[in-house]
């Protein structure tokens, strides 16, 4: 996110953003007051489709994810996480310590259709802005409450950061390296999927006030249970037949990452007994198609070293072109896996324009394409990641606060306006 893209981004589709497109939640205004990553993913997903995201943020230090920066070799810092996911929204930088402040945001909130916060459980209460309060202000108000325990529950203010989710929820668990030693993932699986399950909740919650003539309500969005959904039925076997799951056991065989001869790698899952049958086929080894050892996924899973180990040895000797071609050829479901280099440079990556690169006045910025993909309201990117406080002066305005309250709020710092 540069001013100059190097190779391969230099591949990817120029997009400026346009102000002019509508989205189709066009009309909903959504007050983000979120930090970090769930809050900010959840939000991403309405602005991407219309709805007018206003971050609230700190006047000094605004949202937490700004700080989120990498070094640059030739000096400099990359702001990569506020680029990509504070696109399509605005930045209100105003002190809720303030009470003048607190107003001006309660008289957005008689326009918005929609709150975000992340605070531990009990400070919105304490700042003023509890449910029924809300809901006295705004009837129609869907407040979103993005926690890692949830509102209710023993653990519900104790801290609860993606980490220790992605431990509790038995993740880590599940991924245990064959020594034993749980891993925790290299992203910020449990923040992204929540955010994404709580805008799906977001929309759900809306669509009772907008069709179905209903009130507003609470959004309880803990980080824990959209991971406890994902994590199959493993707790289920277990409350049913006592058996713990083996965590370094698979799902199915054969299912694996290989390593060519290239020092590249390639992904294979055989899930079906058809598919399995066409990778035996690959590797030269028809015969094992008819062998009891190998005819189901059950049995497939019992000698899975086995074949596995035959499977192995056969990609270790084709480079990774040499894989894809015989691989594919015979039908098999098998595909390279990548680095962020060679993802870049993928033709389909390129051709379906999964990344682009935004033109805005502070360079070019390489980041993932508005999803998913809708035939007659597709979302689009309408403004570059605002800098803090960024559109202050315009937002009280709207909240009907004159000029010289505006003045007064910035000359004792209740406010930044740029």
């Amino acid at each position: 996110m540069t001013g100059s893209r190097a190779t391969p981004a230099a591949a990817l589709a120029a997009l400026r953003p346009d102000p002019a497109s509508r989205g189709v939640l066009d009309r909903v205004r959504v007050l983000d007051m979120s930090r970090l990553v769930a809050g900010n993913m959840l939000s991403l997903q309405l602005a991407d489709f219309g709805a007018d995201v206003i971050k609230i943020e700190s006047p000094k230090a605004g949202d937490t994810l700004r700080h989120w920066k990498e070094e640059l070799e030739q000096g400099g810092e990359l702001d990569a996480w506020w680029r990509i996911y504070a696109r399509n929204k605005r930045s209100l930088a105003i002190d809720l310590r303030d009470e003048e402040a607190r107003n001006a945001l309660r008289g957005l909130l008689k326009s918005a259709q929609v709150l975000i916060e992340s605070f531990r459980p009990g400070t919105l209460e304490n700042m003023g802005f509890d449910p029924q309060s809300l809901h006295a202000l705004n009837p129609g108000l869907v407040i979103v409450r993005v926690s890692g325990w949830g509102q209710s529950g023993p653990y519900r203010t104790l801290p609860g950061f993606g980490s220790l989710v992605e431990g509790f929820s038995g993740y880590a668990h599940k991924h245990m390296t064959p020594d034993g030693v749980p891993q925790l993932p290299n992203m910020a699986l449990a923040d992204m999927i929540a955010g994404l399950t709580g805008a799906f909740a977001t929309l759900a919650a809306l669509r009772e006030v907008e069709v179905n003539g209903g009130g507003g309500q609470v959004v309880d969005l803990s980080l824990l249970e959209p991971m406890l959904a994902i994590m199959g039925p493993d707790v289920s076997v277990y409350a049913e037949t006592g058996k713990k799951a083996d965590p370094t056991r698979k799902i199915a065989s054969p299912r694996n990452a290989y390593r060519c001869k290239d020092g590249r790698w390639v992904a294979l899952s055989g899930s079906t007994d058809i598919m399995a049958q066409r990778v035996m086929e690959a590797i030269g080894r028809p015969n094992l198609i008819h062998d009891p050892r190998f005819s189901t996924n059950e049995a497939r899973l019992a000698n899975d070293d086995e074949l596995d180990g035959m499977i192995a040895d056969a990609i270790k000797k084709m480079s990774l072109d040499e894989c894809l071609c015989l691989f594919r050829s015979k039908g098999v479901t098998l595909g390279p896996v990548y680095d962020a280099p060679q993802l870049l440079s993928d033709r389909h990556v390129v051709g379906r324009e999964c990344y682009i690169a935004l033109e805005a006045d502070q360079g070019a910025a390489v980041m993932h394409n508005v999803t998913p993909r809708l035939s007659r309201t597709p979302g689009s990117i309408r403004r570059p990641a605002p800098e803090l406080g960024q559109h202050t002066g315009e937002l009280l305005k709207e909240a009907g606060i004159g000029d010289a309250e505006i003045r007064a709020m910035q000359k004792r710092g209740a406010i930044r306006c740029l």
